[in-house]
């Protein structure tokens, strides 16, 4: 009898001891039960990617006329110059004189400007900055409280740029507004009735503006 009580407290005692170990290989350093997780490697490397949104890429800027640009060659102060971009889109340097500009990117234009300088120049470094932005324009005329030239913002509507005209007057017949463009030449009129955007009837009417496009409000 003796000897069977010493075997069950011996079997007791080898259980709780693998039921011990057990536990103690699945606690943590912080002394809580670690419970086993199946990792997504998919989606963990989606998250991985992710990019912050300060690191997504803008559209490229390009330059038009009436732009002002820093240009900047590296070490070479006589040839660095703050020129505004001429009405024919060229903008004119020492050394290589008259160069186009519009219709470039800023980066586009420092490598132009860098080949054109290598004549007399050992490796030259070009930086471009557009310091004043007067090309990216759209016009509010008619009965608006304040009609003039506004700064286009990317993706700029007409009711965006109706907004920063300041609204109508009493006498604006907001059914009958139209937006002028001129493309390849050709000059095309857009309606828009103001009323029915508003309600959403017709809200394609509410198209993004182009550099140049002008907002008639009769």
């Amino acid at each position: 009898m003796g000897r069977i009580v010493v075997w069950g407290m011996a079997f007791l005692l080898t259980g709780y001891g693998g039921m011990s170990a057990a536990q103690q290989d699945n606690r943590g350093s912080g002394g809580k039960i670690l419970v086993p997780t199946t990792r997504n490697d998919s989606a963990s490397s989606t998250a991985d990617k992710t990019v912050p949104k300060d690191q997504v890429k803008n559209p490229v800027y390009v330059i038009g006329p009436e732009d002002v640009l820093d240009v900047t060659v590296w070490k070479e102060p006589d040839v660095s110059r703050v020129v505004p971009v001429r009405p024919d889109g060229r903008i004119s340097l020492p050394l290589i004189h008259d160069i186009q500009a519009a219709g470039l990117s800023p980066e586009q234009l420092a490598s132009t400007v860098a080949e054109r300088l290598h004549k007399y120049l050992n490796d030259p470094k070009v930086t471009v900055i557009v310091t004043a932005i007067n090309s990216q324009r759209v016009f509010v005329v008619g009965e608006v409280l304040r009609a003039g030239a506004f700064p286009l913002i990317p993706g700029m509507t007409v009711l965006q740029a109706l907004s920063s005209a300041g609204g109508f007057t009493t006498f604006a017949n907001v059914k009958k507004i139209h937006v002028v463009r001129v493309r390849d030449g050709k000059q095309m009129e857009l309606d828009f009735n103001y009323r029915e955007v508003l309600r959403g009837d017709s809200s394609e009417q509410n198209i993004t503006l182009e550099p140049g496009d002008t907002v008639m409000v009769p």
